[in-house]
């Protein structure tokens, strides 16, 4: 979907446009992601719809990878900072609140 290593330096355009309050940012359950119209994509052959998958929270593919930092946070051990593992539980506790509201709204 996106171009290339190279044009990561849009997304870190968008990084520094919304620290000047230039752009906006959508929350997710995982934090602040590009709106598809504050990342500047002049010049690139995307897809209509590519930022808006590129944008994309897939609550199922970030609880697996949730699991899989869990994993690798035990591997480091008590060296690791509390914060870390606290943060990370957050996260999870949004994707999960996320995954069984939408869940409702399919009935």
């Amino acid at each position: 979907l996106w171009p290339g290593f190279g044009n990561n330096a849009r997304v870190l355009k968008w990084i520094f446009e919304r620290c000047d309050h230039k752009v906006g940012a959508d929350l997710t359950p995982i934090g602040y992601v590009p709106r598809p119209q504050d990342i500047d994509v002049n010049g690139l052959a995307l897809k209509p719809d590519a930022l808006k998958k590129l944008t994309a929270v897939d609550i199922e593919a970030w609880l697996r990878e949730v699991a899989s930092i869990r994993t690798f946070y035990d591997s480091i051990g008590e060296k690791l900072p509390n914060e870390l593992r606290l943060e990370l539980s957050k996260i999870e506790q949004r994707l999960s609140h996320r995954k069984k509201h939408s869940n409702l709204s399919e009935f």
